[in-house]
C-alpha cells in the first residue's frame, strides 16, 4: 500500500502516522508538504492530528485552504482513500469532504485520555479488521473534537450507516458520560457517501504495538491494507 502524510506548520502527529504507516505496510510514506502542488501516486493520503496554522481562525481552516488539498479533493473525487484523524477531521469538515463541524470541547478544556469506541459499521476500508460492533480503546487528545451536524445530516448519517464509531462505555452503551466532548450521537468518527474518506478524532496510529500499552489501533490500518490488497 502506497502512502502519503500531509504536514502542515504545526502538525504535531505527523511523525505518529508516518512511523505508523511505515511499520505496518513496510514502505515509509511520502511526506508531503502542505504548499507542494503534486502528490506522488498513492492509494492513501492522511492528514494528521495537531493545530495545523495554530489554529487560527478556527481549527482546520487555513489548512483546507493549503496547495496540497487541493490535490487531496482531486484524489477523493477520483475514489482514493483518505483519512483524517484529529486536526485531520477538522480539515475534512473544512473543505467540505465530509459534513460537519468539529467544535469546542463541552468542557472548554483539552482533553487527552484512552476512550472506549464501538465499531458501528464494520464493512468499510477503514474498519473491515474489526467485528461489528466491537468496543475498541483508543487515545484522544484534542480541544476542539466537539462534533456538530444538524439534524437532517445526523440522521443521514445514521440511516446510511456513515457513523463508523461511536463514544461508548466499557459495555458498549453510548451513554452521555461515555461522551468526552459533548458530540452529538456520541460520534467519534464518519464516513462520507462514496465510503472512500474517514475523519475520526480519536488516534489509532498511537496504539498499534504492545509497547503502547495495546493494539486496538492496529486494526484500523489492517483494514486500508485489506480493502487495497
Amino acid at each position: 500500500m502506497k502512502s502519503a502524510v500531509i504536514v502542515f506548520p504545526a502538525s504535531n502527529c505527523d511523525r505518529d502516522m508516518i512511523v505508523a504507516l511505515e511499520k505496518i505496510t513496510g514502505h515509509k510514506p511520502h511526506i508531503i508538504w502542505h504548499q507542494d502542488e503534486e502528490i506522488p501516486d498513492a492509494d492513501l493520503i492522511a492528514l494528521p492530528g495537531g493545530f495545523s496554522f495554530g489554529d487560527y481562525l478556527r481549527c482546520g481552516a487555513m489548512a483546507a485552504r493549503s496547495p496540497a488539498i487541493q490535490k487531496v479533493i482531486e484524489h477523493a473525487n477520483r475514489g482514493g482513500n483518505v483519512i483524517g484523524i484529529c486536526n485531520g477531521f477538522q480539515v475534512l469538515t473544512e473543505t467540505g469532504l465530509l459534513p460537519g463541524a468539529l467544535m469546542r470541547n463541552k468542557s472548554l478544556k483539552f482533553i487527552c485520555k484512552d476512550v472506549n469506541l464501538k465499531v458501528e459499521n464494520n464493512d468499510t476500508a477503514f474498519t473491515n479488521a474489526y467485528g461489528q460492533g466491537q468496543v475498541i480503546t483508543i487515545p484522544m487528545a484534542h480541544h476542539d473534537g466537539n462534533y456538530f451536524a444538524d439534524d437532517e445530516t445526523l440522521k443521514e448519517l445514521e440511516d446510511d450507516g456513515r457513523i463508523a464509531f461511536r463514544y461508548v462505555d466499557k459495555a458498549g452503551q453510548a451513554t452521555a458520560e461515555a461522551n468526552p466532548n459533548g458530540s452529538r450521537n456520541n460520534i467519534a468518527g464518519i464516513i462520507n457517501r462514496r465510503k472512500n474518506i474517514l475523519g475520526m478524532m480519536p488516534h489509532p496510529e498511537r496504539l498499534i504495538e504492545d509497547a503502547q500499552g495495546g493494539i486496538d489501533g492496529l486494526g484500523f490500518f489492517e483494514s486500508m491494507i485489506n480493502a487495497i490488497n
